[in-house]
């Protein structure tokens, strides 16, 4: 990601961000020895094979944590939450930096509700709260409270766990904007609860006659207006003896003291808003009210797992089920719920574009460079009807703001390449998918790929202005020109199917000629795309394995492959498809060698890459994700079917991933190639086949129609040939239509080893 996506990191070369994290979470219980050994620990779940399904038992929180700077595993956090929920809430080990939480720490601040999209972007409106008792010392690391990982409880629904030194157990319960926490001291003790507030700005407004305390954080690391708060009301269970408010070092705290008699237990409602306090209230009102806690957790358990069972699979290993449906609550956090309830039921939100509070729904923090791949494709078959609610929230991004956003976090942020909200709406658009202004939303797509924005107040196209000169961007001219080119020749293709399903043939015959723009870029001497500067000479010296400017996060190898709208174009460019899979083969086992290139160091991504050792393809990030699947349409499914499932097999597991997890997109990669397809051009409403990780997995689709995947006569080794029937009836297509798909189908997978 780009420069000015960055928190508190420098980058010498001004060139896109270094994105990272580190080590693995485990998800079984194991013995462990009671003082810390350094190692991470397993977190307990009571889930067996034969237990009932209770989806949310299968999901390890915990997936991806581990992740420093230097190396990711995930870069995720443990987050309770709803589904798509506004308030997302953590754990925090650490103040004063986005990994604001390690498993291997041993010692917690609180409870934090955080809105981090990314360690990249940074977090805004947090707050920590934290049960206590006896005296305290408010700074974080002074206060901090040993748990034990092996003896949590944590899950998406709700986190329990143990603080040793203040002798509590405490649980923390979310609805969608608000959430419940209790704690459970030892014996007759007084005690409290510690908020703390980030920064000095906003205000702290205690009022004991209704065991109410109001507060702002305003913190932020841009993409809001000026004015900028959450407010947060916190209400108690009981009367509190005494508030005491302190400024530290970073933040504000509020002290919440209780008496000894009856203070054993602590009961307090928290209400978040982006709009004002009232609203607050009134989110706290409509969605936990006089909830018991027990009450609100089987709510919050019975909405996820109404959410996890859209996909239910059978068979596999117990690990392969657990990895999956924790890459599928991973899929549900994000982009979060940016809107609330006015007194009438009417959805309003504060807009993060214009300031203003406005009429309907909005959503928030989602990269459209990292989830275009998978997420949105994955959302268009189990969950159309809430796509079409978050695809409307950017038609009013538009509207308030002017512009379409490239990066909405929660605003206008400048962040990584191009302008690919085309393909979101594309693709939504290709497979009849409605609920939303298509119209607008094709005015705005328009407006940014042919008017001058400015991208780096994170709208508008890069360069557009060379590119509708020259028809590709000028590596003397614009960084990153290869893959902004590739970018917006795949953006121009998809604005030109939305204009073709909107009836406006003339327009749509002009992007897709522009769609070709990519092939400026194609050298036939190397048969790699190059950059190129304004007077047609190519970008010198040539180094496919220099990463960095002309290329994204990548070098010449990643970025070869970055037309998927014309993937027959470039088989043919590369010397047919014999040729191509030649080279894919080569990619795959090529050494994953990488030279610095503009970046003058090594970043996470090229050590993850190493890491893997799948030769050139970085699974690690986003912009090969679709490559596997090009043997398939070189005439090589069985290739296809072998590297996917060496992927699904040795670069996932219920502890990690093999880089950025990125809300959703590399969890959706997984949930997506386990069911035995992909969508290798979102825009073209059709599925490359794979092969099935399970035996069964039955999609429940909106209408009450169901799809089932089988596969069958599974060998251990893991790698097959197939054959394939649809509805009974053999199928020798290697696509798969989404209207067949989403009609409700057997599809077939007849396995057999290939030797």
């Amino acid at each position: 990601m780009k420069n000015d996506c960055t928190v508190e990191l420098t980058d010498p070369t001004r060139r896109t961000f270094l994105k990272a994290t580190g080590l693995a979470m485990l998800a079984r219980a194991v013995p462990v020895d009671a003082t810390d050994s350094g190692e991470p620990s397993r977190i307990h779940t009571t889930e067996s094979a034969t237990a009932p399904r209770n989806l949310v038992g299968m999901v390890n929180l915990l997936q991806g944590t581990d992740s420093t700077s230097y190396f990711s595993r995930g870069n995720t956090l443990p987050i309770s939450a709803m589904p798509f929920g506004m308030a997302h809430w953590t754990m925090q080990s650490r103040a004063s930096t986005p990994w604001m939480f390690q498993p291997g720490d041993r010692r917690i601040h609180g409870f934090r509700c955080t809105h981090q999209l990314s360690p990249w972007l940074g977090d805004y409106g947090q707050a920590v709260f934290l049960p206590f008792t006896g005296d305290i010392n408010p700074e974080p690391e002074a206060r901090a409270a040993s748990w034990r990982p092996e003896g949590a409880e944590l899950y998406p629904h709700s986190m329990r766990l143990r603080l040793e030194r203040y002798r509590a157990n405490i649980e923390l319960v979310p609805s969608e904007r608000c959430a419940i926490l209790t704690a459970d001291f030892d014996g007759q003790s007084a005690s409290g609860l510690l908020l703390e507030v980030p920064g000095k700005a906003g205000e702290v407004a205690p009022n004991p006659a209704e065991h109410v305390i109001r507060f702002q954080s305003r913190e932020n690391q841009g993409g809001v207006p000026a004015g900028f708060a959450t407010y947060y009301v916190v209400r108690f269970q009981q009367p509190w003896e005494s508030v005491e408010t302190r400024d530290l070092r970073e933040s504000r705290v509020a002290i919440v003291r209780f008496p000894l008699a009856g203070s054993n237990r602590i009961v307090a409602r928290i209400g978040t808003s982006f709009i004002s306090y009232e609203q607050a209230e009134r989110n706290l009102e409509r969605e936990l009210g006089e909830k018991t806690p027990d009450q609100a957790r089987a709510d919050a358990e019975k909405g996820w797992n109404d959410h996890l069972k859209r996909i239910e699979v059978e068979g596999g290993s117990d690990e392969q089920q657990r990895t999956f449906y924790s890459c599928m609550y991973r899929t549900l956090l994000f982009p979060r719920m940016w809107y609330e309830f006015d007194e009438a039921g009417n959805p309003q939100h504060y807009s993060a574009f214009n300031g203003k509070v406005m009429p309907g729904v909005m959503y928030a923090d989602h990269g459209y460079w990292d989830v275009y791949r998978a997420w949105y494709p994955l959302m268009t078959i189990v969950f159309p009807e809430r796509l079409a609610e978050i695809l409307q929230a950017w038609v009013n991004a538009y509207e308030e703001g002017g512009w379409l956003p490239q990066f909405p976090c929660p605003g206008y942020r400048a962040c990584m390449s191009g302008s690919l909200i085309d393909s979101i709406f594309a693709d939504a658009a290709v497979k009849g998918i409605r609920g939303f202004d298509l119209e607008m939303a094709y005015e705005g797509l328009k407006k940014h790929a042919t008017t001058v924005g400015d991208p780096g107040k994170g709208f508008g196209r890069q360069g557009i202005e060379y590119y509708l000169r020259l028809n590709y961007l000028p590596a003397d001219h614009v960084e990153q020109s290869v893959a902004e080119t590739a970018d917006a020749a795949y953006g121009d293709f998809c604005i030109g199917e939305v204009a073709r399903v909107l009836g406006k043939e003339a327009e749509a015959e002009l992007f897709r000629k522009r769609s070709q723009n990519w092939r400026n870029l194609f050298d036939s001497g190397t048969g790699f795309l190059r950059g190129k500067n304004e007077n047609g000479s190519w970008l010198e010296p040539f180094d496919p394995f220099r990463w960095g400017s002309p290329y994204e996060e990548g070098a010449a190898w990643q970025h070869r492959w970055d037309v998927p709208h014309d993937i027959p174009g470039l088989i043919e460019l590369l010397g047919g498809p014999e040729r191509t899979a030649a080279i894919l083969d080569e990619m795959l086992t090529l050494p994953p060698k990488f030279g610095v290139g503009v970046y003058g160091q090594e970043i996470h991504e090229m050590s993850e890459m190493a890491a893997i050792n799948f030769g050139q393809y970085s699974h690690n990030n986003q912009p090969v994700h679709h490559v596997l699947y090009i043997y398939a349409a070189a005439g090589r499914p069985g290739r296809t079917r072998y590297w996917v499932r060496r992927v699904l097999s040795e670069l996932y597991s219920s502890e990690k991933f093999s880089g950025d997890e990125d809300t959703g997109s590399m969890a959706a990669w997984f949930v997506l190639s386990s069911m035995g397809l992909y969508q290798l051009c979102p825009g073209k409403p059709e599925y490359t086949l794979g092969a099935p990780l399970f035996d069964r997995v039955v999609l429940h689709l909106p209408g009450d129609k169901s799809t089932v995947i089988e596969a069958r006569n599974q060998s251990p080794n893991g790698f097959y040939d197939s054959s394939v029937l649809l509805d009974g009836k053999p199928f020798d297509s290697t696509t798969l239509r989404h209207g067949d798909l989403i009609r409700g189908i057997r599809l077939e997978f007849q396995m057999r080893e290939e030797r």
